[in-house]
């Protein structure tokens, strides 16, 4: 696959649309090698400027899309051929994703969630879905690597042998669990998920689908969750904002230097 790879605000993230994610996982499986497929929103870019624990984590994720319209049109603002496609969020990948798992026989393991929550989610998922193969376990562990919840959640996602793994703790800690675990992780791709099967059960509620196309998910979700989301949404854009001028400044001072430089090689050519 022809990889678009852009970078802004410090990141880098690749513009990639739901099919073309499904074709990566695809190609994972193909040739049997392990993939972290991760995300960047306003809150991930936040962290990863304030956290080098992050920064890790980016550092070894071998993909990652974008989860949230405001990068897009940030990007599309300084100059970057983004799409609105090219933003996905689990709210949307989520059906196809499992659409696909259930026809191509991918067994995939969910890890994350309050205890039951999970596996809801999963019903729901197998009954829409038919013949999908999928695992839960919760994601309210001690999160210490030798730490006996800790291995025993590695040994129920290596017994199950999953093609997929997706990690929904939020951000950082799910983050934070793959960096600690990595090496003993036995499938082939794994997502950062966030709370993606706590919509599927209904334990979140979804906003809506055209709220998330024009960049506006953000204020339904502070609306529903505002104790827990404020200081994302009201505080953090801030820091953004910060990034956003730094980058203009950044075009502007590149347009001078190379003004000066080609009047610098028009007095030569006299």
């Amino acid at each position: 696959m022809n990889r678009s790879q852009y970078k802004f605000f410090g990141i880098q993230i690749d513009a990639l649309s739901i099919p073309e994610l499904n074709s990566l996982i695809a190609e994972s499986l193909e040739q049997n090698k392990k993939s972290i497929i991760a995300n960047h929103n306003l809150h991930s870019l936040y962290i990863y400027h304030h956290n080098h624990r992050m920064r890790s984590f980016y550092a070894k994720a071998d993909y990652v899309h974008i989860d949230g319209m405001p990068l897009v049109l940030f990007g599309k603002l300084l100059g970057f051929p983004l799409k609105r496609e090219q933003r996905v969020t689990y709210a949307d990948w989520i059906w196809p994703l499992m659409a696909e798992a259930a026809q191509k026989n991918w067994r995939v393991f969910y890890l994350g969630s309050k205890p039951g929550i999970a596996e809801q989610g999963a019903r729901i998922l197998r009954k829409k879905f038919a013949g999908l193969q999928i695992a839960t376990a919760h994601g309210y562990i001690d999160m210490r690597k030798m730490s006996q919840e800790n291995l025993a959640t590695l040994a129920a996602i290596n017994a199950f042998q999953p093609h997929i793994l997706m990690v929904g703790m939020g951000m950082p800690r799910q983050e934070y669990w793959i960096l600690d675990n990595l090496e003993d992780i036995q499938t082939n791709a794994i997502l950062t998920s966030g709370a993606c099967i706590d919509y599927v059960a209904g334990a979140v509620p979804t906003p809506p689908r055209w709220m998330g196309k024009l960049g506006l998910e953000w204020s339904y979700r502070l609306v529903t969750e505002p104790r827990r989301l404020w200081k994302r949404y009201l505080v953090e854009p801030w820091f953004v904002a910060k990034l956003l001028l730094q980058e203009i400044l950044g075009m502007y001072n590149i347009h001078v230097q190379n003004i000066i430089q080609a009047e610098k090689n028009g007095r030569k050519l006299n």
